[in-house]
C-alpha cells in the first residue's frame, strides 16, 4: 500500500490514504464494502492518465467514481479510487444549435441541466439521483431514469466519449482504431449468432454488455461503452444530446388494488403516449406515512397501489384533454387529474425518494439493495410482480415495490436478515432464486442500475454460456491485465462477498435509539448512500445538508459521517480516531437529515452520541464547559447581568473572556437581559391554562419574546403559568454529549411538567430548539418513561396552539412584507407547516428560506467553525436579506436571529412579536 500511495503523491496527485478516506469510500450506494488503498481525486486529465499509469505499473486495482450513488457497487475498488466528481466536474461547452453539450465525467447531472436551461434545452434522462449523480457515472451504468419513455436511456443521448484504455492510450469512440479495435472485431466475428439473437430483446435488458452495438452491421463504439460499468476504459470527457423539453405537463394519478394490478395496467397506459409510467405501492407510501405524517402525501385515488403518469404537450388544453382520457379509459379503478405544479412536484419527490423510503421495509426493519432494478419485457411485468411477491414471502422477507412501469423495470428492497445468523446465505439463496425467475420471463438482472458486485455472478442465469464467454472476450480486449474495476461483469466476485452491513452491538450506549431497536449499528446503517445529503435540497424546502454544501467535502456530508461511524460500529475506528473527529466537526446538529433524508436518518443524535463516547471521563473543549453549560452559567449571570455583560464588552477583557469561552473572536456576544423573564412574569387568572417553558434563551437574554408570547395567549384566551422551579430542557449539553448531565436535567423538567401534562394542559414552547428536545430527543434520553411521553404530547409550538383555538383570528398583516427563516429544528421535528397556515391568513407576503441560518447554537460562534457557520448563511439568508432590505426578518430561533443580527446588523423577530405588533 504504501509504495502505491507514495508513487501517488510523487505523482503530485490529490491523494487520500488516511482510514477515515478509505471508510468512507469503501461503500456506495449498494450493500458492499470494500475499502480502497487510496483515493485520487484529479484535477486534469493529465492526472487521470498518471493515475492509471501508476496502477498499470503496479498491478492495482483501479475504479472510476462519480457520486458514489451505485446500488450495485459498480463504485467501489479495493485499489485506487478515482473520484471524478470533485474536480472534473465542468460543462465545457453547450452548443443549442446542434443540440450537444460537453462535459467532463464528474458533471453532476443538475449542473448540466442549469447550464442547459437557459438555452431551451435539457439532458433527457432523469434517473432519480439527478440532483447529485454524475454524467460519468450514468454513462457507465447506462441510467435511465423515470422519462425514458419519451427521451430513452442514457445510451440514446450519448454522442461521443474520450477515454482512456487500460494501456492508457487516448480512444475517440467516434474514430475508433488501433489494436483494441481490431480485436474487438475479432472477438464478436467469433460470437456473432449470440451476439445477434441474445442482446436487444426489449428495452431494458442492461444487464452485460451491449453487445448489439458491436455487431458489424451496427457497430457503434460510443453506444457499445454506455453500460460498460468502468471496465473497459476509462471515460475523460463525454458529448452528450440535449432535448427540448415540452412546455406543459400533466399529472395522472392511477389507482389499482394492488401492485400486480398496476403493473399488469402499464402497457394499455404506455399506449396513451405518456413521457413517464411510474408505479408505487401502498407498502412504500405507508413507510412515508409513518415516518412524516399523513400529510407528507397528497391525496391519491383509492387502491393499494398507483401509476403516476405524465402527459406532456405543447398546449395545455391538449394535454388536459389525453389526460382525462387516459382517466376515464377504465384502465384503473380510480383516477386523479393533476395540473397544479405543486402539487406534481410534491407527488414526483415521492418517487424520486423511493430508494431511501424504501431502505425500510413494511415490517421495519433495514432494507438493503441487491436485487433492486430487474426489468421484464413491458407485457409480462404484472405476472412477474405476482411471481416476485410469493418468492419474498417464501423467504420469510417483505418488500414495497416500485419502479419504472412503463418500461418493465421494478425497483425494491429487501429485508435481508443480515443480522442473523446465515443471513448473508439466505441473501445469496435468494438472490440465486430471483435471477432464475427473470431468466424465465426473458427479463434482465438490471434494468438501469448495472449489474456490479450484486448480480454479475448471476449473468449465467440470462444468458448462455457462449454470450458469457463473449462477455470475456471483451474485456480483454480493452482490458487483458484485469486492471479496471475487476471483480464487475466479468470473471465477478460473488454475490455474497465484502457485504457491508452486519451485527455490531455496542453496549454502554448513552441514547436509546428507540427507531433502532436500541441498536446504534442499525441507526447508522439507516444510510443507504443515495446521497441526497449531496444535493442542494433548497428548491424543496430542504435543509440538509449545509456543511457538503460549504465545504463540498464527502467527509462533511450526511453520509460520508454515517460510512465513517459504520467503521466505528464495526470496530475499525475508535470514537477518538481523528477521522470521527473531522467528519462530525463540521456538522452543525441541524437535524435536516432528520426530515430530509428518505433513509430517517439522525447525525445530529449520532454525533451527540459520539461526543459522549469520546469524551466520557475525560477533559473536553473549552467550549463544552461554556457554551455547553450556557444555562447555568447564564443563571448565574441572570444576578449581576451588568458585570457580565462588562466582560464581553471591554476590549482586553473580551478578548480573554472569548478565548476562555472557545467563542471566535469575530463573533458578538448577545448581551444579558437586564432582568430575566422569570423574575418579572406576573401571573393572572381567568382564561384557559396554558403551561409556557420559558426556555434559558428566551429568559436570560430575549425576555421580550417570552413577554410577546404571554401577551398573544392572553389575547387568544389562555392564561399562561410557568413551571413550578427551574427547569431547562438540556438542549446545550445534548449537543455537545454531555448526556449523563442532559438525563438529569431532562428528569427533572419532566418530573415538573409531568402533572400538568397529565391533566391535558398544553405546554407551549417559545424556542424552537428546546420544543423540539421536550418532543423528540427525550425519547431517545428518557426511554420507557410515562412521564416523559406524557410531555411530548402535550408539546405544542405557538403556531399549533393559536390553531387549535376556537375562535382566534391573526391580526391582519396585509401591509407586511417578511423574509422567514425557520429554524432547522422546527423544519425537522416540529414542523413548519402550522405557521405557514398561519401566515397565510394573516395575508402578509412572506419569503419562506430554506436551509439553515449556520450559526446552529454553539457551532456557528466555536473557534474553527466561523467560515463554514458564514458559507451557511451565504446559501440562502444573506443573499435574501441583502435582496429585500426593507422586509421584516421572522425568525423564532434564537440562534438565527442571532446570525442575522452578527452578519448584518439587522434585527429579526419572533413570530409572537409579529403578532404582538
Amino acid at each position: 500500500m504504501s509504495d502505491v500511495v507514495g508513487a501517488l503523491e510523487k505523482a503530485g496527485l490529490e491523494v487520500r490514504s488516511d482510514a477515515g478516506t478509505r471508510g468512507m469510500y469503501a461503500s456506495d450506494a449498494s450493500l458492499y464494502r470494500v475499502p480502497p488503498l487510496a483515493v485520487v481525486r484529479p484535477r486534469h486529465v493529465d492526472e487521470v492518465a498518471a493515475a492509471l499509469a501508476i496502477a498499470r505499473e503496479t498491478g492495482t486495482p483501479f475504479t472510476s467514481r462519480g457520486a458514489g450513488t451505485s446500488v450495485a457497487g459498480n463504485a467501489i475498488g479495493p485499489g485506487i479510487v478515482l473520484d471524478f466528481s470533485r474536480h472534473l466536474n465542468r460543462v465545457l461547452e453547450i452548443d443549442p444549435i446542434s443540440r450537444t453539450a460537453v462535459v467532463e465525467p464528474g458533471t453532476i447531472h443538475a449542473t448540466l441541466q442549469k447550464a442547459a436551461t437557459p438555452h431551451g434545452v435539457r439532458f433527457g434522462p432523469d434517473p432519480s439521483t439527478h440532483p447529485r449523480c454524475t454524467i460519468g457515472g450514468m454513462i457507465g451504468n447506462n441510467a435511465c431514469g423515470s422519462r425514458s419513455l419519451a427521451y430513452g436511456r442514457t445510451s440514446d443521448n450519448v454522442v461521443a466519449l474520450e477515454l482512456l484504455t487500460a494501456a492508457g492510450d487516448k480512444l475517440d469512440t467516434t474514430a475508433p482504431q488501433g489494436p483494441v479495435v481490431d480485436s474487438l472485431k475479432q472477438v464478436i466475428g467469433r460470437h456473432l449468432a449470440t451476439a445477434r439473437t441474445e442482446f436487444d430483446t426489449f428495452g431494458r435488458q442492461v444487464s452485460g454488455y451491449a453487445v448489439q452495438h458491436l455487431l458489424p452491421e451496427r457497430f457503434d463504439l460510443t453506444q457499445a461503452f454506455v453500460g460498460s460499468e468502468g471496465t473497459l476504459g476509462v471515460i475523460t470527457q463525454a458529448t452528450v444530446r440535449l432535448v427540448v423539453d415540452s412546455p406543459v405537463r400533466v399529472v395522472v394519478v392511477l389507482g389499482f388494488k394492488d401492485i400486480v394490478a398496476a403493473g399488469e395496467a402499464s402497457p394499455a397506459v404506455v399506449a396513451h403516449g405518456p413521457t413517464s409510467c411510474e408505479g408505487l405501492d401502498s407498502r412504500l407510501l405507508d413507510v412515508l406515512r409513518a415516518r412524516r405524517g399523513a400529510a407528507a402525501v397528497p391525496p391519491l385515488p383509492r387502491g393499494g397501489a398507483w401509476l403516476f403518469v405524465e402527459l406532456a404537450g405543447e398546449e395545455l388544453g391538449e394535454v388536459e384533454a389525453r389526460a382525462r382520457k387516459l382517466a376515464a379509459d377504465g384502465i384503473a379503478d380510480d383516477a386523479l387529474v393533476v395540473t397544479d405544479p405543486v402539487t406534481q412536484a410534491r407527488l414526483w419527490r415521492i418517487r424520486e425518494d423511493g430508494a431511501g423510503l424504501a431502505g425500510r421495509s413494511p415490517a421495519d426493519r433495514p432494507a438493503w439493495p441487491g436485487w433492486e432494478d430487474a426489468a421484464v419485457p413491458p407485457a409480462r411485468l404484472g405476472a412477474y410482480l405476482a411471481r416476485f411477491d410469493e418468492l419474498v414471502a417464501a423467504y420469510g422477507m417483505s418488500s414495497a415495490p416500485f419502479g419504472h412501469f412503463g418500461d418493465g423495470c421494478m425497483h425494491v428492497r429487501l429485508d435481508f436478515p443480515l443480522d442473523q445468523p446465515g443471513g448473508t446465505k439466505v441473501m445469496r439463496d435468494f438472490l440465486v432464486d430471483a435471477a432464475k425467475l427473470v431468466g424465465e420471463f426473458g427479463g434482465s438482472l438490471s434494468g438501469e442500475h448495472g449489474d456490479g458486485r450484486a448480480r454479475s455472478e448471476l449473468l449465467p442465469h440470462m444468458y448462455s454460456a457462449d454470450a458469457i464467454a463473449l462477455f470475456a472476450g471483451i474485456k480483454h480486449a480493452f482490458d487483458p491485465g484485469n486492471l479496471l474495476n475487476p471483480g464487475v461483469l466479468v470473471d465477478p466476485d460473488p454475490v455474497d462477498a465484502a457485504v457491508r452491513p452486519a451485527s455490531f452491538p455496542l453496549k454502554g450506549l448513552a441514547l436509546a435509539y428507540p427507531h433502532d431497536d436500541g441498536d446504534l449499528a442499525q441507526a447508522v446503517h439507516r444510510c443507504t448512500g443515495v446521497g441526497k445529503c449531496r444535493a442542494d435540497n433548497s428548491a424543496a424546502g430542504g435543509v440538509m445538508c449545509p456543511s457538503y454544501l460549504a465545504t463540498r467535502e464527502e467527509k462533511d456530508s450526511t453520509r460520508g459521517r454515517a460510512r465513517i461511524l459504520q467503521e466505528v460500529v464495526r470496530g475499525e475506528l475508535p470514537w477518538s480516531h481523528p477521522s470521527v473527529h473531522d467528519s462530525l466537526d463540521l456538522c452543525l446538529s441541524c437535524k435536516g437529515c432528520a426530515s430530509d433524508c428518505p433513509t430517517g436518518i439522525d447525525m445530529a443524535t449520532y454525533k451527540s452520541e459520539a461526543l459522549h463516547q469520546k469524551f466520557r471521563g475525560r477533559l473536553r473543549p473549552r467550549s463544552h464547559y461554556t457554551l455547553g453549560r450556557l444555562p447555568f452559567w447564564s443563571r448565574l449571570a441572570g444576578w449581576t447581568p451588568g458585570l457580565a455583560n462588562l466582560g464581553t464588552r471591554l476590549p482586553g477583557l473580551r478578548r480573554l473572556a472569548l478565548w476562555l469561552a472557545g467563542v471566535d473572536k469575530r463573533r458578538s456576544v448577545p448581551a444579558f437581559a437586564k432582568r430575566p423573564f422569570r423574575r418579572t412574569f406576573k401571573p393572572s387568572t381567568g382564561g384557559t391554562p396554558v403551561v409556557l417553558f420559558a426556555d434559558s434563551f428566551s429568559d436570560a437574554f430575549s425576555p421580550e419574546v417570552a413577554e410577546s408570547t404571554v401577551r398573544v395567549l392572553r389575547a387568544a384566551g389562555y392564561e399562561p403559568r410557568l413551571p413550578s422551579g427551574q427547569v431547562c430542557c438540556g438542549l446545550t449539553w445534548i449537543t455537545t454529549g454531555q448526556l449523563d448531565s442532559a438525563k438529569k436535567i431532562l428528569s427533572r423538567t419532566v418530573e415538573a411538567l409531568a402533572p400538568d401534562a397529565r391533566a391535558g394542559i398544553p405546554i407551549v414552547g417559545i424556542e424552537p430548539s428546546c420544543t423540539a428536545v421536550l418532543r423528540s430527543d427525550i425519547h431517545e434520553l428518557l426511554p420507557g418513561s410515562a412521564d416523559a411521553t406524557a410531555v411530548a404530547a402535550s408539546v405544542r409550538t405557538l403556531a399549533e396552539l393559536l390553531a387549535e383555538t376556537p375562535g382566534w383570528t391573526p391580526p391582519d398583516l396585509s401591509d407586511v412584507s417578511l423574509i422567514a427563516q425557520p429554524h432547522c429544528h422546527h423544519h425537522a421535528v416540529l414542523g413548519w407547516k402550522a405557521d405557514a397556515d398561519l401566515l397565510a391568513t394573516t395575508g402578509a407576503q412572506v419569503k419562506r428560506l430554506s436551509g439553515c441560518c449556520g450559526l446552529a447554537g454553539n457551532f456557528g460562534v466555536e473557534i474553527g467553525h466561523y467560515e463554514v457557520s458564514v458559507a451557511v448563511a451565504e446559501q440562502q439568508l444573506l443573499p435574501a436579506l441583502d435582496a429585500t432590505p426593507d422586509a421584516l426578518v421572522l425568525a423564532d430561533g434564537f440562534s438565527c436571529r442571532t446570525q442575522v443580527a452578527d452578519l448584518r446588523t439587522r434585527p429579526a423577530i419572533h413570530l409572537a412579536q409579529l403578532l404582538d405588533r
